[in-house]
């Protein structure tokens, strides 16, 4: 019986009827399908169009040599985005040789350090900024008011403010209305968004974008935010803001963030507001209204 049933495979491990190496390799053949040796990771073809940290393979369970290194590399970069000090002298230079005059200002934030533990801090212009607006604002009464001002500030990325500033607002000169007076490019230094709201206000324009350093990512440390309010003064919320984000060559190119920003500037000047109160629609060329329009019920 022991012979008989081994005959036909029924006891020990032959049992289990696993096909041979040789039945395996002739599968395909009749099926008729092409098994190949190796497959392409299909990641790898998408890894062309993004950034993100995606497709960084593994060396048994763990991440290879390079991608840890390339982690470490790009957390080093957003460190030094949030702690280098903005070369204030080099961008004023650069501003001047594109035809700007710049204004300096600082917060009352003294350094790095308190900037960083204190927000509040950077929300605000120090005494002698204060002072210093003043009297140039005194001084300059007589000129055309400021449609817009522009204000650039370190934020938490000076590498930003460094790589994209000057060349955004080169785009804003081609780009803005001629009959457009375009106020002194204030440059300012461990500066909040908020801050703009302080110097639009010392210097009476009716529009003023902050353009400043975003909080750095891993893969975009010198990505810069611009930051629009109509009628700024000190008190607004961010509710009275319309942002434009992540402008750098990898992400909202120059010439399309001032398309956007001019957009928002011509609607915000006819609506006479900001913020929630303006919808971007600058990318479907929604309508511009004159004005907010109001239902009134018939009786």
């Amino acid at each position: 019986m022991a012979q008989e049933n081994e005959h036909h495979g029924r006891s020990g491990t032959s049992a289990t009827h696993q096909p041979t190496a040789s039945t395996l390799a002739t599968i395909p053949q009749q099926v008729g399908v092409t098994t190949p040796i190796s497959v392409d990771d299909p990641w790898q073809d998408l890894k062309q169009f993004t950034q993100a940290r995606i497709a960084l393979g593994r060396t048994g369970s763990s991440l290879t040599t390079k991608a840890v290194l390339d982690f470490s590399c790009a957390h080093a970069m957003a460190r030094d985005a949030v702690h280098l000090a903005l070369n204030v002298n080099s961008l004023a230079d650069q501003l001047h040789a594109q035809g700007l005059k710049t204004l300096q200002v600082h917060s009352r934030a003294t350094d790095r350090h308190s900037y960083l533990l204190r927000p509040d801090f950077g929300r605000r212009l120090d005494e002698a900024s204060v002072s210093f607006l003043k009297d140039y604002s005194r001084q300059h009464h007589s000129e055309k008011p400021i449609d817009l001002l522009l204000v650039v500030g370190d934020g938490l990325s000076s590498m930003a403010v460094t790589q994209q500033a000057a060349k955004l607002i080169a785009e804003i000169q081609l780009q803005i209305p001629s009959h457009w007076t375009l106020g002194p490019i204030v440059i300012a230094q461990q500066a909040r968004v908020a801050l703009a709201d302080e110097v639009s206000e010392l210097l009476n324009a009716r529009m003023v974008a902050m353009l400043i350093g975003e909080r750095p990512g891993l893969s975009s440390p010198d990505s810069l935010g611009v930051y629009l309010t109509y009628n700024a003064k000190v008190g607004c919320t961010d509710a009275d803001r319309n942002c434009i984000s992540n402008v750098r060559p990898e992400g909202l190119v120059h010439a399309a963030a001032a398309k956007k920003l001019m957009w928002l500037c011509e609607a915000a000047t006819r609506m006479q507001c900001s913020g929630v109160a303006l919808k971007d629609e600058s990318d479907t060329g929604g309508f511009i209204a004159a004005a907010p329009v109001l239902l009134v019920e018939k009786e």
